[in-house]
This record gives structure tokens, C-alpha cells and sequence, in this order.
């Protein structure tokens, strides 16, 4: 840490176009867009379930309940679009909304059979995305509007909609992930020790669970810091480096490449320590819960806390474009070895003033998703 660096607030300009205020249309128009788009993706998805939905996630969840549900979003986002027309504003939203709803409508809605599923090996995880949407949407914007660490930073900030689809390309693409990722994990047989996994075995679930955690931080954080390092690889990770604005979505942004090498590489410790499967669940949603939380506009001191975890403060330092921050807290889930490999940073009473990279990228899909391969302009 550099004792002579003049930290500085971080200024967020109020964007009252951009806002959520009840009776101009924009809570109405949106939610029924929103709503009209997830139900027809819904309904999509119990027409193809074998091309539209993931095996291992159908089996966690009730298919019929969550027809329930799909009913009411139907008829909320009718409700919402035609709100829009009665406050006289985001009709055109709001008429999108209730168009996508018809056509769900039409598809047979929520009253889709619901019946044995043959499964793919490789498919879209339309339900997934839908699932992690919805739940994060709901949770983390609450949290958000709740604790926010930038009060003035609104929901649908400046590039909402590139991470957005950073969010769905990334869940779509879920079982074509985890496809590579089992075969990667499968070439290291050879490492598998029955007498490690029989003593992982026969810890408690919780300690089980902690030592995943600890392995994979410490793969991760090697992975995490070869990729900011290594000028090429560093190349395909500064598009997750690009987001200036931190919220729950941002974390979203990441090239595809980088997407399967990381997917990949942590479920090797994973497969290897062969925890009980109670244990691994509880690990993978603890850590899937705080890659959102670390990149939210989150202003809760977490207390002693911050010291034992990665948080909201600590990543975003370690997203900061500050000089004291630069290839800093490359950990996931804990600082332990930021501490032990002295890439730890973290001014107990500041948070970053400026986010991204101090060379700014494309700022379209395409173009970040060319920026690795191209040459290197001359600074």
C-alpha cells in the first residue's frame, strides 16, 4: 500500500432521466417488458425442454410449482403494460410487454404439459438464466436500493445493458461449460487419492465444506493473478476489468475464454478433495452468493467479517484503475493469500474513487470480444 497515495471519494452524478419514480411509466414499462420476456422464455422452455433447459438443474426444482408462478408474471405484466397506456407514458415498452405476453399466451402459457424430459448433452440453459435472474434481480437490487455504498447510483446505470447480456450469454451457454469442465477434471484420474477423499468423507459437512472452499480460493487466486501477469492472458481478462460503473451485474462481464478456463480449473480441487455431495452444493452456492455480493454497489461494513472474507470494499479495489490498486486481491472467497503473497490491499476507511482499466476497451460485445486478438495499438 502506498502511504503517500491521496485516496479520494469516488463521484456519482445524479441521473434523474435514468431513475425509478412511481407515476412516470418507467417502473410499469420496464416491468412489463420484463415480465413479458421471461414468460415467453418460460414458456419456451417447457415446450423444448430437452433443448432449453439443464439436466442437473431440473431436478432441483418443481416444474409444476414454478407454473405457478409463471402464471402470475403473465398476468402482472399484462397489468404493468397496460398501466403504461393509462399513465400515458413508456407506452411503447409497455405495448412490447404485453405483445410478448400474448404470444405466451398463444404457446399455451402456463398450462404447458408438464412430462418426462429426454435429456441432451449439450443444451440452452434458458431455465437457468431465468432462475438466477429472477432471484438476483430481486435480491441484490433490493439490497442495493437498501445499503447502498453510492445512494445516488442508479439500477440501470450507463453499459446496464452489455452486462445484461454478459448475464445471459454466460447462463445460456451453462451446460456447454460444464461439458468441458468434466472432461478437464477427467484427465486428472490420475491425481485421485481414495484415502484423501475417504478422510474428507468422514469430516462434518460445514468442514468439508470450508476446505473446498480454501482449495479452490487458493487455485483461483493463482489463476486470477497469471491471468492479470501474463500480458495475453491479461488481454482476455481486461474485459472483465472494463466495467466502470459496480454493481450486481458487473460481475458479469467476462470473456468467454476466460469463462471456461475458470469453470474449468476450480472444479479440479473439487473433484479431487471428492467431498460429499452436500458439501460441494453448500460450497458452489456460498461461492456463486458472493461473486454477485463482492461486485454489488453494497455499502454494509460486514465488521469483523471483512477480514475472514472477500467483500464488497475488497474486490472493489481490486476492480479500481488507482495505482495502489493495480494487481491487488486477486482472492475469491478469502484474503488469506493475498496476506501470504503480499498482494493484499485494503485502506481500512476508503473505497476506489475510479473503476476499469487504465486503458479503456471496446465498449460493445464484439468489440470486447475481438479485443484479445487484435494488435496492440502504441501508446
Amino acid at each position: 500500500m502506498s502511504n503517500d497515495y491521496q485516496y479520494r471519494e469516488r463521484i456519482v452524478e445524479p441521473e434523474p432521466d435514468r431513475e425509478f419514480v412511481i407515476g412516470n411509466g418507467r417502473i410499469s414499462g420496464y416491468a412489463s417488458l420484463f415480465l413479458g420476456g421471461m414468460s415467453l422464455l418460460c414458456v419456451l422452455a417447457y415446450l423444448f425442454p430437452s433443448y432449453l433447459t439443464t439436466t442437473e438443474l431440473r431436478a432441483a426444482y418443481d416444474a409444476e410449482f414454478l407454473q405457478v408462478i409463471l402464471k402470475y408474471g403473465m398476468y402482472f405484466s399484462l397489468f404493468f403494460g397496460v398501466m403504461t397506456f393509462i399513465l400515458g407514458k413508456r407506452q411503447i415498452k409497455g405495448a412490447i410487454g404485453i405483445a410478448l405476453t400474448l404470444i405466451a399466451f398463444a404457446l399455451g402459457g402456463y398450462m404447458v404439459p408438464v412430462g418426462p424430459v429426454e435429456p441432451k448433452a449439450l443444451s440452452l440453459g434458458v431455465d437457468w438464466m431465468i432462475l438466477a435472474f429472477l432471484g438476483s434481480t430481486i435480491i441484490f437490487t433490493t439490497l442495493e436500493k437498501l445499503f447502498p455504498k453510492y445512494r445516488d447510483q442508479v439500477i440501470l446505470r450507463s453499459e446496464w445493458g452489455l452486462d445484461l447480456w454478459y448475464f445471459v450469454f454466460n447462463h445460456l451457454i451453462v451446460s456447454v461449460v460444464l461439458l468441458v469442465g468434466n472432461f478437464v477434471v477427467t484427465q486428472f484420474d490420475w491425481a485421485v487419492s481414495n484415502t484423501l477423499q475417504e478422510i474428507v468423507r468422514a469430516m462434518p459437512i460445514i468442514l468439508q465444506a470450508v476446505i473446498l472452499l480454501i482449495c479452490a480460493d487458493f487455485v483461483l487466486y493463482w489463476e486470477h493473478r497469471l491471468f492479470h501477469e501474463t500480458p495475453k492472458l491479461w488481454r482476455i481478462h481486461a474485459v472483465h476489468h472494463s466495467v466502470e460503473t459496480m454493481d450486481w451485474l458487473a460481475g458479469s462481464r467476462g470473456h468467454v475464454i476466460q469463462v471456461f478456463i475458470e469453470r474449468s480449473v476450480v472444479m479440479i480441487p473439487l473433484y479431487l478433495i471428492g467431498a460429499d455431495k452436500a458439501a460441494l452444493d453448500l460450497y458452489v452456492t456460498f461461492g456463486a452468493l458472493q461473486a454477485i455480493v463482492i461486485h454489488c454497489n453494497l455499502g454494509l461494513p460486514f465488521g469483523p467479517l471483512k477480514y475472514i472474507l472477500v467483500t464488497p470494499q475488497y474486490h472493489h479495489w481490486h476492480h479500481s484503475s488507482e495505482k495502489p490498486a493495480i494487481d491487488t486481491n486477486y482472492a475469491a472467497h478469502t484474503p488469506l493469500f493475498d496476506r501470504l503473497f503480499n498482494t493484499y490491499h485494503m485502506p481500512k476507511e476508503h473505497w476506489p474513487a475510479e473503476y476499469g482499466t487504465t486503458q479503456r476497451l471496446p465498449r460493445t460485445y464484439w468489440g470486447q470480444l475481438m479485443y484479445p486478438f487484435t494488435r496492440r495499438k502504441k501508446q
